[in-house]
């Protein structure tokens, strides 16, 4: 579990994340994260939810169809 405290960034509010949150995330100054509301609290990811969603249905579909797919690549 890390620890962050919120502080001053300019005239805004934020939190610092450290080297180790960032590698973890993948992300580097500039890039965006998505702040997600879940029944267990807060979420902080960089995906876009409704991409990550669309990823996942088109990753059932592929394996559903698996040998249809196969076939259409022959």
């Amino acid at each position: 579990m890390t620890t962050l405290k919120v502080t001053t960034v300019g005239n805004s509010v934020g939190v610092v994340l450290p080297k180790e949150v960032l590698a973890r995330l993948r992300v580097s100054k500039g890039d965006t994260l998505y702040v997600l509301e879940t029944p267990d609290g807060i979420e902080l990811t960089p995906y876009r939810p409704d991409f990550a969603r669309q990823m996942d249905l088109a990753k059932g579909v592929m394996n559903e169809n698996r040998d249809v797919l196969r076939k259409l690549g022959e």
